[in-house]
Parts: structure tokens; sequence; C-alpha cells
């Protein structure tokens, strides 16, 4: 059963999307050519542990055998989502994504950002654009009385025509006081009946798009999602509140502000390699 959400409930989930923007912001500047993911991991986790919160990724099984062991998912180039932090270092020229989740008050909050490392290629920085503005159409369509196929059609039609493959075995899901609720958010036009959509409802809207094919392969680890086509993907997620109004991110720093604005800036002037 899908739940609505009452001010209260609203406010709670508010103020974890606020942590959770908070602490991503703390990753920034650590995010460089040779920096190693599971210090990056570190960072976040200590930035939620710190605020009195408690990581949502870690441990969590999803129904699998396998419980994820880190606090962030992070996804280096062909990698979709899920990459586990390890001893790996990222290099010069790649685009990286960091997902996290974390539990404050009985609330979950969830959100992914993707980072592009150090001087990048013209379709790396495409990629981060691409799926940038993907998961703002989606959320644009996320009011009362559209339809979930409004907000999945809106991003697949964002990536489709500017020649970018949209990952379709991966979705976006409602949020709450689980980490995963329903329903399941797809990023692509499902032929079956879709939910309309009504105020108090919070979704995961979710992105995640490749620069060829967007077929995936899981690797033996049993968590890393991979492009079968090994092409680089980008990832980018918001939590998200229906209002009778404009759609209300969650996931925002208590400013107001995307955590990445601060990237945006920095990625405008970045010089490409041809």
């Amino acid at each position: 059963m899908i739940k609505l959400r009452s001010p209260r409930d609203i406010e709670k989930m508010r103020r974890a999307g606020a942590l959770l923007a908070k602490s991503f912001v703390k990753v920034f500047d650590h995010v460089s050519p040779g920096a190693v993911t599971q210090d990056l991991d570190s960072v976040i986790e200590e930035a939620i542990l710190q605020a009195g919160a408690i990581p949502a990724f870690k441990g969590y099984s999803g129904g699998g055998t396998k419980k994820f062991p880190a606090t962030t998912c992070i996804s280096v180039d062909e990698e979709i989502v899920h990459g586990i932090p390890s001893q790996r270092s990222i290099k010069d020229g790649q685009i990286v994504g960091i997902d996290a989740g974390l539990k404050l008050d009985g609330w979950f909050s969830d959100m992914a950002c993707s980072f592009l490392v150090g001087e990048v290629d013209k379709k790396r920085q495409k990629l981060w654009n691409i799926t940038r503005e993907a998961l703002y159409a989606g959320i644009e369509q996320a009011r009362p009385g559209n339809y979930l196929l409004d907000v999945s059609g809106a991003i697949q039609d964002h990536v489709e025509k500017s020649g970018f493959g949209i990952i379709r075995d991966l979705v976006g899901h409602g949020i709450g006081q689980e980490l995963h609720e329903e329903p399941q958010v797809p990023n692509y036009r499902q032929s079956m009946k879709s939910l309309k959509l009504r105020s108090g409802m919070t979704f995961a809207i979710e992105p995640m798009v490749s620069i060829g094919d967007w077929r995936i392969k899981t690797l033996r680890d049993g968590w890393t999602a991979i492009t079968r086509d090994r092409s680089p993907a980008g990832h980018f997620e918001h939590t998200v509140l229906v209002t009778d109004g404009e759609p209300l991110i969650l996931t925002r720093l208590e400013d107001g502000r995307d955590p990445w604005d601060v990237l945006g800036q920095m990625y405008s002037s970045l010089r490409s390699k041809e």
C-alpha cells in the first residue's frame, strides 16, 4: 500500500534529506584523481554518524543473500550503481557515482550524485549534464493528477533524444519509513497500468544513463551493476514529495540549494578532452 505523508512526516523527511545533502557536500573536495573509494565512503559515513543518523545501506540485503558492506555505493565509469567501496583509487578522466541513504528519527532519505574526476572527455561531460537534467525532467512531472508514467516518460524522452541509453533494469522507488517502498519508479515507459499521483506521496527518483546501450549485468560480488557494453554511466537521485503545488525536493540543503550546484559551477568552466 502506498502511504500519504502527514505534515509531521514530511518535516521529518525534510530534516533527514537536508542532513543527507549536507553529508554529500563534505565529500566534494575529496573526489579527485588518486582518491581511494573507501576513504570517500568514510567521509560520508562519519558525517551521517556525527549527526546522530544511521547509514541506510550498510548491512542492507534487499532480499538477497549478501549484505551490503558499506555506507555508500561508489560506481566508476561503466559501473552504474551498487559499486562497493574498496582500496581502489579513482583516476583522472573518470565519472564516479556516489549513492547514499540514511535513517533519522525513523525516516529514510536517499540521494545520488555523479562526479567528473579531473579533466574528462566531452562524452562524460555531456553524460553528467543529461543525467542531471533527466532527473529534473522527471521531478517536474511529480504532480497530483499526473501518472507515474509521466515521470518515467519525461526521463526517457530527455535521455533518448540526446542519443544516450536509459537503464531499464534498475528503478527508483517509494521511500518513507522503509528505504524501499512501493511503488517502483521506472525510468522508461512501461505498458502496464500506471499509478495516479496524489499529494503526500514520496519517491526516490533516480535516472541511470549510459553513453551506449541500456543493458546491464551484475558482477560476481553480487552487487555491482555494470553496462554490458562497458560504456560509462551516470546516476543522479533525489527524494521527492508530491504536493498540491510544485514538487518538493526533500534532499536539498537547508538553504534550498542542491548539493551539486557547487559541482555545476565547477564543471561549467571545466576544460574537456577531445
